[in-house]
């Protein structure tokens, strides 16, 4: 995700860290970065980030465009539907991809927005590889193709832990987890015993639920191709109508309307000085979770640091994240040579 500006994403990813600590301390109850305003003191939510950081950056990127003489309608064209010639080019992409999004969504609280994104970069950079005139960014159809397949194989995979071990893999199932406890069902190893009916239908409703999907956005594709029509003028304060009531049907509040507005300024201009947005998403939804299992980490050796270095998972783990760190820049090198 780091991008061909390694620092830059290094950047972006520790200020998403950094939002992700706003808020009260969940274990010493310490207010921190709140600048004395109660509306900031359950944190900054994930929601009023994205929309901050790709709705209305980008509104303002196209507002530059439009100042600037740079048309920003969308060619029209008559065809509404892919040809066998687009499937063959997105095939391997959307099976990669795929394959890509399931085991991320396995990982607890990853979720499809870091599959998509991870989906991206890891195509992005395969298909450039081989194919230095790739549009990528510009049109090209396996960039649309990786993210959407690592989104909805996410989804399905985000189901393997709430399952298997009771533990969420993304913010639905948390949901479906909360509605499954009202009904003194609690997920985990033993409602495979306790509750198989319940287990095999739902995964059942997942082989229906995308032939259904499959069935009802074909046919649609047309009425969503028909929103390209709509003018530049009419769709860019519609978009953001939209996404100011999201944002205000969180917490009802006008000050998340500000902030989406302030985080949005912010990222216009981290993305005109190329820093990648992908890795400071990443930081807003890994930063609590990997602050929480420090702490609880920490918590079990009384402060000890140790602990973090102890166990051959440990140290497995460690020896991984410094090869990641090293070998692609060893690489790069050698390969000039």
């Amino acid at each position: 995700l780091l991008g061909e500006q390694p620092v830059k994403g290094i950047l972006a990813a520790m200020i998403g860290l950094a939002i992700a600590t706003v808020g009260v301390d969940a274990n010493s109850g310490v207010y921190r970065y709140t600048f004395d305003l109660p509306n900031l003191a359950d944190g900054i939510d994930f929601v009023v980030v994205v929309i901050g950081l790709f709705a209305v950056s980008e509104m303002l990127q196209m507002l530059e465009n439009l100042l600037s003489g740079v048309s920003i309608d969308v060619p029209k064209s008559k065809r509404k539907l892919f040809n066998l010639k687009e499937m063959a080019l997105t095939w391997w992409s959307t099976v990669r991809a795929g394959f890509l999004g399931f085991f991320i969504g396995i990982l607890p609280g990853a979720g499809a927005s870091v599959a998509s994104a991870v989906a991206y970069a890891n195509e992005k950079k395969l298909i450039e590889s081989k194919d230095p005139d790739a549009k990528f960014g510009k049109g090209d159809m396996r960039g649309l193709a990786a993210p959407e397949s690592a989104n909805n194989s996410a989804a399905t995979g985000s189901f393997i832990p709430m399952l298997a071990l009771g533990v969420p893999g993304s913010g639905t199932t948390a949901v479906m987890m909360g509605a499954l406890t009202l009904y003194n069902i609690t997920p985990g190893p033993v409602l495979f015993d306790t509750q198989p009916q319940l287990v095999w239908g739902l995964i059942a409703s997942l082989f229906i639920a995308n032939v259904m999907l499959l069935l009802m956005n074909i046919p649609m594709v047309r009425v969503f191709a028909s929103m390209l029509s709509i003018p530049s003028w009419l769709l860019v304060p519609g978009i953001l109508s939209i996404s100011f009531i999201g944002v205000y049907a969180i917490n009802a509040t006008t000050f998340d309307l500000m902030l989406v507005v302030g985080i949005g300024v912010i990222g216009y201009f981290l993305r005109k000085m190329n820093v990648p947005m992908a890795p400071l998403v990443l930081g807003v939804v890994l930063g609590d979770m990997m602050e929480q299992n420090l702490r609880r980490a920490l918590s079990i050796t009384n402060g000890e640091i140790s602990i973090l270095f102890e166990s051959p998972i440990s140290i497995s783990l460690w020896v991984a994240a410094i090869l990641v760190g090293v070998v692609p820049p060893l690489f790069r090198k050698f390969s000039r040579k």
